[in-house]
């Protein structure tokens, strides 16, 4: 048996038919072929899933596929604006804030959630927003650095995704997400 749901993913119109039991990251990974969202624990301790739905981080693994029907979704590869990195993206890579880059995207998800919300956090706010979301590899110390510097670069005018680039992702697909998310998850 199976519901069909439609959905809006890095902008883009989305209808699939899905068990009612599969969750949405399973969706988004096995139907969708969007890897950027990793499944670490599938208990929803470690943050690897995350993504934003209606712009709010949600931990994709605990989401069933048919509760993001009529709903926004964006995952990793949705962040990047026509081929430019966002600059959550781009700090992560300056400030070293990876190593495996297993955990990266969804820090950057998290980090994007409280970046909506909130221009210039305080480095205490920054761990707040992360704390569900788990790197063995870096410390937290240059996250939480990447993430200040994003939300400075994003005060001073950088790009961030809005409206307007949710429509440009969606004349230009996925592709270029894609290729940030591998960048993201994959330079030293």
């Amino acid at each position: 048996m199976t519901e069909h749901i439609s959905l809006v993913v890095n902008g883009s119109t989305r209808e699939l038919d899905v068990e009612p039991r599969r969750m949405l990251v399973q969706v988004l990974r096995e139907d969708l072929d969007l890897t950027g969202t990793h499944v670490g624990c599938d208990t929803s301790q470690c943050g690897a899933c995350t993504v934003t739905v209606d712009g709010r981080a949600v931990k994709s693994c605990t989401m069933l596929a048919v509760q993001a029907d009529g709903r926004d979704v964006t995952t990793i590869e949705g962040l990047a604006n026509d081929g430019q990195l966002h600059p959550l993206q781009t700090a992560f890579w300056e400030n070293h804030g990876l190593q495996c880059g297993f955990c990266t995207p969804g820090m950057i998800m998290a980090a994007a959630d409280l970046l909506e919300r909130n221009a210039d956090p305080t480095d205490e706010e920054i761990r707040h927003s992360i704390e569900g979301n788990f790197c063995r590899c870096t410390g937290y110390h240059n996250i939480v650095v990447a993430i200040r510097e994003a939300a400075s670069a994003m005060r001073a005018g950088a790009t961030a995704p809005n409206a307007a680039g949710a429509a440009a992702r969606s004349k230009a697909g996925t592709t270029a997400g894609s290729a940030a998310s591998t960048a993201a998850s994959t330079r030293p």
